[in-house]
């Protein structure tokens, strides 16, 4: 999120240069300004390490969200529904049917904000950074509150087993949450984990166990 946040903030920044030279006297579309902004904006960046200048590459769904972001407007009800359901799509479900991994896994993936910059390796973990952005567990006082607390957040939800059947719908959302944020609120400041590679699927299941394993220290 951190790294979309500065790509964001360079984007609008070659904007207002595009825009500034575009303003003297001539008609410049909106398509040909975002080119432009684009081309300035690739060129202050090179390929480094495992980070490569395809992290620029915006899709539908970043480039509606930073439109309006822009225009300092939420998007539409139509445009919003629309986004999400193309994103509920690209959610990967477990391929054995097993939603939970292991929390205990979960908590450091929480606690690690670590991977995606150039002095990485390619086979080096990345971090969830859950606590850049949430409250999880009593135990640690360092969080941010960008993100709603996740405390008891099984508990709360009445998940005292995450395999019944009752259960499952909590379960399945908590998942498609993590993986893809978007497909539940369209422009979601939440990190598409899953769906961007920053968390593999073995990782994302530690997550959602931290959340819902009733033996968690998030339930308790």
């Amino acid at each position: 999120m951190k790294k979309q946040h500065k790509i964001s903030l360079s984007l609008l920044a070659a904007a207002a240069v595009v825009a500034g030279c575009a303003s003297t006297g001539t008609t410049t579309s909106s398509a040909d300004l975002d080119k432009k902004t684009a081309a300035v904006v690739k060129s202050s960046f090179r390929d480094q390490g495992i980070v490569k200048t395809s992290v620029l590459d915006t899709d539908e769904t970043l480039k509606a969200c930073s439109a309006a972001d822009v225009a300092g407007k939420p998007l539409d009800e139509k445009t919003a529904k629309a986004i999400e359901a193309t994103n509920l799509k690209t959610i990967k479900w477990p391929a054995d049917g097993k939603y939970l991994g292991n929390w205990k896994e979960g908590e450091k993936l929480a606690q690690s904000g670590r991977g995606l910059t150039w002095t990485d390796k390619a086979d080096t973990p990345n971090g969830a950074n859950c606590y850049n952005c949430h409250q999880i567990s009593k135990e640690e006082i360092s969080f941010g509150t960008i993100g709603p607390s996740l405390y008891n957040y099984g508990k709360i939800r009445g998940v005292t087993d995450p395999n019944s059947p009752a259960s499952k719908e909590v379960v399945m959302y908590t998942w498609g949450k993590i993986w893809n944020s978007k497909a539940y609120n369209a422009c979601s400041n939440m990190p598409r984990a899953g769906h961007m590679g920053i968390l593999t699927e073995a990782q994302v299941a530690d997550v959602v166990a931290l959340l819902l394993d009733p033996k968690s220290p998030v339930n308790q």
